[in-house]
């Protein structure tokens, strides 16, 4: 039996990787797989930039709110439930579609990491809460900038949790790294949007105040009234994070806006800093305004020139 199909459609954030998606489902009798970290959470729509309930229904959409915001998801969790929705889409006779943006998770998947051999990780916080505790939260920081500069600027070193985190994170991606079989289980075709940052980034400014538009700051409040804990791993993400400072009183409402941007620009960096470890990305030049049809025909034409949809 040969490897299992798989398309999957990357890129930063607000490139219009969800319309292309949508599309090329349509075109290729497939089912979406997100591989958006954030997008597994339900009631979480605005900072997530998460398809409308029509895009949902129009295309089938999997690890798409399966999960209460109070819940933990991560690259091992994806992996496990990413491989068995690939196996059952393939088995109906479709296209398994992942589209998203968080790079470790499509490379984790794409190239079989064994997670196994990091199970030593699990005792990291633990050993980092003693560090600091012995050492201090400075030079707990001093740990952190040494791996993640752009972490180490944004986050405080008082902020001892989320510098852990950080730390984790970043030691996360760079042990599974080595982990990782010989060779892919998949007959996967990986195409990237890339668009210029002269054009990114003011687009993602503009996104992010539509979200405010739509209701961000609202939406938020709503989830602590829902009972989701500040302290929940959802509501760390971009966007709630930086509203629940404004809540506490740390910065106006423009300024909560202009970090909100800034952090967003931020993660798009960090985004192609990821994709830089995938060489195998067919990367497609997007313009402004993106235009899914031409992006979409030209994955069409890839596939079939390397005969993926055979």
């Amino acid at each position: 039996m040969g490897r299992l199909k798989v398309v999957v459609i990357l890129g930063p954030t607000a490139t219009g990787k969800s319309n292309c998606g949508i599309l090329l489902a349509h075109k290729l009798n497939g089912e979406i797989i997100s591989g958006d970290s954030m997008l597994v959470y339900k009631n979480m729509d605005i900072a997530t930039a998460k398809p409308t309930s029509a895009e949902l229904e129009e295309v089938e959409h999997h690890l798409v709110n399966i999960l209460e915001p109070n819940e933990n998801f991560n690259v091992v969790d994806f992996k496990a439930r990413a491989a068995i929705l690939i196996n059952e889409i393939n088995a109906r006779g479709k296209v398994p579609i992942i589209v998203g943006g968080t790079g470790l998770y499509i490379k984790a998947l794409l190239e079989d990491y064994d997670f196994a051999q990091t199970q030593a990780s699990s005792n990291l916080r633990t050993d980092l809460e003693n560090y600091a505790i012995k050492e201090g939260n400075k030079a707990l920081h001093k740990k952190l900038e040494g791996l993640d500069k752009e972490a180490a600027i944004r986050l405080h070193y008082n902020d001892r949790r989320r510098v852990i985190r950080a730390i984790e994170v970043a030691m996360e991606g760079e042990e599974v790294s080595q982990a990782h079989a010989k060779e892919t289980p998949y007959d996967a075709y990986v195409f990237g949007l890339h668009m210029p940052r002269e054009l990114l980034y003011p687009r993602i400014n503009k996104r992010v105040d539509n979200m405010v538009e739509s209701g961000l700051f609202e939406e938020t409040g709503h989830l602590l009234k829902m009972g989701v804990g500040e302290d929940a791993q959802a509501m760390k993400s971009i966007g709630y994070r930086q509203v629940l400072e404004y809540f506490h009183g740390e910065y106006d409402k423009d300024t909560c806006v202009d970090k909100i941007k800034q952090a967003t620009r931020n993660f798009a960096k960090r985004q192609f800093t990821w994709y830089k470890k995938m060489p195998y990305i067919h990367w497609i030049e997007v313009g402004e305004p993106p235009m899914p049809e031409i992006y979409v025909a030209e994955m069409i034409r890839v596939l079939e020139q390397k005969r993926k949809l055979r």
